[in-house]
């Protein structure tokens, strides 16, 4: 969650604490990049919801 978190934040001090502390408690290459994958689509999510207001007449 705090991978997440911080992808989404665009943290670099954050992911690299929170990265290092996913992998020490087990976490796989396949998690993190599903992680990287999910706080993606809540980042597109925001941006299609923004740009339809933006469109809006």
């Amino acid at each position: 969650m705090a991978v997440a978190v911080a992808l989404t934040t665009q943290c670099s001090y954050c992911l690299e604490i929170h990265k290092t502390k996913a992998i020490n408690a087990g976490a796989t290459q396949e998690e993190l990049a599903e992680t990287t994958f999910v706080a993606a689509v809540l980042r597109v999510g925001a941006a299609v919801v923004y740009g339809v207001h933006l469109m809006e007449k």
